[in-house]
């Protein structure tokens, strides 16, 4: 009988739904399609949140920004964004009714540290030169801390999910590198195309680069695992080679820099140096980088290289601090930025103000 009832119950929800359904495609309004799609979150939400933040990773490389779509300048990322909105209410809800959340996790030393980081940015959200764009940024900092850490801790108590979590951004971004590659080759592979190639899911090719940086560490440590079938393993292996072409593809000089830098930090830990003997070869080039830099500043003064579709001649315009553009706008936003801490070294210009102001 309880089945039965179940069944009567399911055939007139159904049946319902079909039928709002096709009234509303009669009158043209197509949204009702995703009322299932809706109340799944919703379900999700409350029985399964780690479901919904497993979700939000795997789309977040496939999130397209209404602010880059030009739908009225709103800078917001979907689908993510709101998703993770909606953790953030439900983990304010937890937290006033006192529900699966672990008090050890609000008395660990990194929670004192992000809780001061919060007051601070709380602060000067206050004195910001921008208060309502001040205010947008703390936003995003709160709905990134809670599911990111605190929500986090407890799905990584099982660390299989770690596993997970790393290779649900790992394929979709393979997909986006992919998008990218293909539109690159229809313009000869040339840097200028290079900016914009990702669009509209990466804002430009210095983000797009940076990601891929990140990743292709994560993405050598999954293809190092030894407990993993044989299948995944090759699904991982394709996917490291078309990172590393997208990044080298990507013409992103910094984050070439930070591969190097990463590969140079794994070789300490393969080869097992002592802290004691790397600090010491640390100060002895920071002692012969200050003893030769006059003779530095002159070489990299004497470098005219520019940037170029020729990956040789790209990095060697890296050192090109006198003529090369994208350079010499770096320095001056580096510039800029120490001559707004000397006019407001206290409490600053406001937190996501930099781009307006500087």
């Amino acid at each position: 009988m309880p089945n039965l009832s179940l069944n009567r119950w399911l055939y007139l929800t159904s049946g319902t739904y079909l039928a709002a359904l096709a009234v509303c495609i009669f009158f043209e309004f197509y949204y009702i399609a995703l009322l299932p799609f809706a109340i799944l979150v919703l379900w999700a939400v409350f029985f399964k949140l780690e479901y919904v933040l497993f979700f939000v990773v795997f789309c977040t490389p496939l999130s397209i920004n209404l602010e880059e779509m030009k739908l009225g300048g709103i800078g917001m990322a979907l689908p993510t964004e709101p998703l993770l909105f909606g953790i953030l209410i439900l983990f304010i809800f937890k937290l006033i009714s006192g529900k699966s959340i672990d008090p050890r996790i609000f008395r660990h030393p990194v929670s004192y540290v992000i809780y001061l980081y919060l007051l601070w940015m709380s602060f000067t959200c206050i004195t910001s030169e921008m208060p309502l764009v001040s205010l947008k940024y703390l936003a995003t900092r709160l709905w990134f801390i809670a599911a990111f850490f605190f929500l986090s801790v407890h799905i990584f108590k099982d660390p299989k999910r770690i596993r997970t979590f790393f290779l649900l951004y790992l394929f979709p971004l393979v997909l986006v590198v992919i998008y990218s590659i293909i539109r690159h080759s229809q313009h000869g592979f040339d840097k200028n195309s290079s900016h914009w190639v990702m669009e509209p899911l990466f804002k430009d090719h210095t983000s797009y680069g940076a990601v891929l940086a990140m990743y292709f560490p994560v993405a050598l440590g999954l293809l190092m695992h030894k407990k993993m079938n044989l299948l995944l393993k090759v699904l991982i292996g394709i996917s490291f080679f078309i990172i590393t072409t997208g990044l080298i593809l990507s013409y992103t000089r910094a984050a070439w820099i930070s591969v190097l830098g990463v590969c140079g930090i794994l070789g300490v830990m393969l080869l097992r140096i002592r802290l004691r003997t790397l600090l010491i070869a640390c100060l002895t080039a920071g002692s012969l980088l200050y003893l030769g830099w006059d003779d530095i500043q002159i070489s990299l003064s004497r470098n005219k290289q520019e940037s170029s579709d020729k990956l040789e001649e790209h990095v060697g315009s890296i050192s090109n601090v006198s003529s090369d553009a994208s350079n010499l706008e770096r320095l001056n936003r580096w510039h800029c930025a120490i001559e707004m801490f000397k006019e407001r070294p206290l409490f600053g210009w406001g937190p996501g103000t930099y781009q307006f102001v500087y």
